[in-house]
């Protein structure tokens, strides 16, 4: 049984939270170029994702991708690493810290230790009217770690081979020529594109709901380095019910790159590596 509430209980609750990571000291994207440089970009390359699969993508730095679902309703799990070394790779914790929960226009995608570095950055969002709803919910989260078999297997005793953790796993290993238990380590938290979730209010635990992607949305970004991309068709289509499994309606997603002309990131920079010295106090 709960304790019982010491006197002052109602004082402690009341205290005023403090964001942990005011973020008005970081380097803020310039979305003007971006979008500008994106306006006169040509499309280079597409890759379609098929539902409750996994596919690799390349995006050199300075370059534009964007994700949609032109089908019908569907979430993808979107993994991130450096092109030349995937132990840079998205740090979903990080870049929540930064953030918050979901991510939209103007926010960007950090990647691990020690780089902690913008991997990419958001430029355009076609869920951003959504924002939070009635429940909590929002789109476009870094909480949920993506659904995977080992997981299913403590709850069911399941072996399901097409949750994202699989699809991710085994468009790394098909795209690198990796063994899968090679692949494996490499995959990461993901950010939930076009899902919607938030947190129960009365029990704080993580819940999904319909998503609110319909043909002809896509979210849009830049790439501040080279990139290897996964995206995962998640098989719990649009997440209105359940996933890891085969019931749900499941959609192709699409990935689009486009390259802007010379010159027209004049200016711009791929941002460096984190300037941190290592040294750790010794």
């Amino acid at each position: 049984m709960p304790h019982k509430p010491p006197p002052d209980a109602d004082a402690r609750r009341a205290i005023a939270p403090v964001i942990c990571y005011p973020t008005d000291r970081l380097p803020q994207p310039d979305l003007a170029l971006y979008r500008r440089a994106r306006r006169r970009a040509q499309r280079t390359a597409e890759v379609e994702v098929p539902p409750r699969d996994g596919r690799c993508f390349t995006v050199p730095a300075g370059h534009f991708f964007r994700i949609s679902a032109p089908d019908g309703p569907q979430v993808g799990d979107l993994n991130l690493w450096h092109l030349h070394d995937l132990s840079e790779r998205f740090y979903s914790g990080k870049t929540r810290a930064l953030h918050g929960t979901h991510l939209s226009t103007g926010d960007r995608m950090w990647s691990s230790f020690p780089a902690l570095r913008p991997t990419a950055t958001i430029i355009e969002d076609t869920l951003d009217w959504y924002g939070i709803d009635e429940h909590g919910g929002a789109v476009h989260d870094v909480i949920g770690t993506r659904c995977d078999p080992y997981t299913g297997n403590l709850l069911s005793g399941s072996q399901y081979h097409h949750c994202c953790h699989s699809n991710l796993t085994r468009a790394l290993a098909d795209h690198a020529g990796m063994a899968l238990s090679q692949a494996e380590p490499h995959v990461h938290d993901v950010l939930n594109v076009f899902m919607c979730t938030g947190f129960t209010r009365d029990s704080g635990r993580y819940f999904m709901k319909a998503s609110p992607v319909r043909p002809g949305d896509f979210i849009e970004f830049f790439a501040e380095i080279d990139l290897l991309g996964a995206l995962s068709a998640c098989p719990g289509g649009d997440c209105s019910a359940e996933h890891s499994s085969d019931a749900a309606a499941c959609f192709p997603l699409l990935v689009e790159i486009f390259a802007p002309p010379p010159g027209a990131l004049e200016g711009w920079q791929s941002p460096p590596v984190n300037g941190y010295d290592r040294s750790h106090g010794r």
